[in-house]
């Protein structure tokens, strides 16, 4: 078109720009700024809701926030954009910042910022704010029951949080709909099997799913994976093995590396190395069930844990085949080794290491640190949300 000289609308440069952050073409999608800016379209609400979206889906934030603070005219759906983009890349404090500051831009908060904004206190475990920000979406929320994320989030933002029960209490009470009919989608039901399973509850993740099933609503990938995970930390090794069966058989799903790891896992748990080997070697060789070094890994440390060192070897060959220079599955060799006092292996080990240029890293660990006297959470001061009545009338300050 531009070769063309076809003069290019707003619909063409969004559709553009959609475009290129699908395909994650960061260069061409710059191109496309410089373009827009040139031909004038700088100032269209709809194009810079749509290049905010390109860069903060390639996590190109701080070109989004720039994006954002050029805009002379902005919208909800703009602040929206960037709002994903810090969700995305992690970014809770600067998130609650962009939320606390949307009032003062007369910018209105809708279902997405609700949403993004749980998602934000679960990331920061910021359970107060959480707790007024629920009290502001039930005033202010007319429809929550049609809107199935909002009600996951905040069903995950308790979870994350740590407060099962009150995420409990939460899917208890949703998805009724305006008119008084409940149905609740399968979204709901994995959030709710995610947080039990999370929280160590997996009694209740089996129980849940088996409710599920009752309620008539057909399980995802996701669903199968935190119920076969369950069933190898309590000990369920026959059952999970149904659950995998009936995944392909009875709900015609693929099973991803994912679904075989967790499988894997269940009967590596029970000791059943053997059945685990076979079935890392008959997994079909597909797109969506190719074996991975997770895979080996998991049987080389059941490996350890129950003292079978011939296919320990084995599972560290065919994990080393997968990556050559993990330095994990060296790791994991070494210590089934030194369990048995295999000094002249180990040696042999090393040797191969220092070939490749292999140096295992030096451990740390990391701690955050909150001031309880203060009630500061990574920099930002929670007090100033007394109010749940609205929380446009609150601020997220800086603490001093």
């Amino acid at each position: 078109m531009h070769n063309n000289g076809v003069v290019m609308d707003s619909y063409t440069l969004c559709s553009s720009l959609t475009a290129s952050s699908d395909v994650k073409a960061v260069e061409f999608g710059k191109q496309l700024h410089t373009q827009l800016i040139k031909s004038g379209w700088s100032s269209s609400v709809f194009v810079g809701s749509a290049l905010i979206d390109f860069y903060a889906k390639l996590l190109l934030i701080n070109d989004a926030g720039e994006v954002f603070d050029e805009m002379p005219v902005r919208n909800s759906v703009c602040a929206n954009a960037l709002l994903s983009g810090y969700s995305e890349a992690k970014l809770w404090v600067e998130g609650l910042e962009l939320v606390r500051n949307m009032p003062m831009l007369s910018l209105n908060y809708d279902n997405f910022t609700l949403s993004a904004t749980f998602r934000a206190c679960a990331g920061l475990y910021a359970i107060d704010l959480g707790g007024q920000v629920h009290a502001k979406m039930i005033r202010t929320v007319h429809n929550v029951g049609n809107d199935v994320f909002l009600q996951s989030s905040l069903i995950e933002m308790y979870g994350k949080c740590g407060l099962v029960q009150k995420a409990k209490q939460v899917f208890s009470m949703a998805g009724f709909g305006e008119d008084g009919d409940r149905k609740r989608d399968i979204v709901l039901w994995t959030s709710m099997l995610g947080i039990y399973g999370r929280n160590g509850l997996f009694i209740e993740v089996i129980r849940l799913y088996q409710e599920m099933l009752m309620e008539g609503i057909k399980p995802d990938g996701v669903a199968f994976l935190t119920v076969i995970s369950a069933c190898g930390h309590t000990g369920q090794v026959n059952l999970g093995m149904q659950y995998f069966e009936s995944m392909v058989c009875d709900f015609r799903l693929d099973p991803t590396p994912e679904h075989y790891s967790c499988l894997i896992d269940l009967l590596c748990r029970a000791g059943e190395l053997e059945k685990a080997w076979k079935v890392v070697n008959e997994m079909p060789y597909t797109a969506n069930g190719r074996c991975t070094v997770s895979m080996w890994g998991a049987l080389l440390s059941a490996c350890y844990e129950c003292g079978n060192v011939d296919l320990a070897k084995l599972a560290a060959q065919r994990a080393l085949e997968l990556d050559p220079q993990n330095m994990g599955i060296y790791v994991l060799l070494s210590n089934v080794y030194a369990r048995y006092d295999m000094w002249s292996e180990i040696g042999q080990l090393r040797k191969v290491m220092k070939e490749r240029g292999l140096e295992k890293d030096v451990g740390c660990s990391w701690i955050g640190v909150v001031n309880k006297s203060h009630n500061r959470l990574t920099g930002f001061d929670y007090t100033c949300m007394s109010s749940p009545d609205s929380i446009t009338k609150n601020q997220i300050r800086r603490s001093s």
